[in-house]
């Protein structure tokens, strides 16, 4: 599952797809709803009060999943469904709490509509980062990088690679041919913490990224192995590309 962002009032909430729907993390909806710099500890407090109220069905539908965390690593922390993070902002006195819920009312309604007609997502996707501000030149690469990107993790799933954690072995070893660096790497020398790293590469760091994932999901293309351990060595890699930044 790949971890996706989604903005509340310049605040980023954490969210997989999980059973085809929208899995938020809760340590983040306290957060925006709030605004404490505690977020775990307001929750655990909120959890044991909920249960002691008699809300045993909340934390009963509380799940586990793996999210990126701010160091990059995927960490698993508290996440709940549409339902039950209503459940969880109507427990949480905010101002926001009101806001927050017609906006997590619309964003489990595209995602209703984006499985009746997918190209939604492509389009939403497309609208959000004109509405930030970067250029059609820009967004083309983006999105194209996206699709090589997709491509390369059906060709890793159909070799039995499913680990996420496999797929960020992989992926940093064809960001170290393309960049010399890995993907966290990359991030600190860039000054980016939580912020998505292909969000704020140039159209030239766009290009490189793709070649090395498009190059990748050929060369393994014309090979037979399976599983994680083939599939990294160096033979299904792409070949080392010019690198672009200076890491020392």
């Amino acid at each position: 599952m790949e971890t996706q962002i989604a903005i509340f009032r310049q605040k980023e909430i954490r969210r997989n797809l999980f059973k085809n729907e929208w899995w938020f993390s809760v340590i983040d909806v306290i957060e925006a709803l709030t605004g404490t710099d505690r977020p775990r500890k307001y929750w655990g407090d909120l959890k044991k009060k909920l249960i002691l109220e008699g809300y045993d069905e909340v934390s009963e539908n509380i799940g586990q999943l793996k999210m990126k965390a701010p160091d990059g690593k995927m960490r698993e922390t508290d996440c709940a469904d549409t339902e039950t993070t209503f459940r969880i902002v109507q427990s949480v006195p905010s101002p926001k709490a009101e806001p927050f819920k017609r906006w997590l009312a619309k964003v489990g309604y595209e995602r209703v509509q984006e499985i009746d007609d997918p190209e939604l997502a492509t389009k939403r996707t497309r609208a959000l980062y004109r509405a930030k501000g970067y250029p059609d030149s820009w967004i083309e690469k983006r999105m194209r990088g996206i699709e090589i990107r997709e491509t390369l993790t059906d060709e890793w799933r159909n070799r039995g690679i499913a680990e996420e954690r496999n797929y960020a072995i992989l992926t940093a070893e064809i960001s170290k041919a393309a960049f010399g660096m890995t993907p966290s790497q990359y991030k600190k020398f860039k000054g980016l913490k939580r912020q998505n790293l292909r969000d704020h590469l140039d159209d030239l760091e766009l290009i490189f990224s793709m070649l090395g994932e498009a190059s990748t999901t050929e060369i393994a293309k014309t090979r037979t192995v399976r599983g994680f351990q083939k599939t990294k060595m160096p033979p299904l890699l792409a070949a080392r590309l010019p690198a672009t930044p200076d890491a020392n």
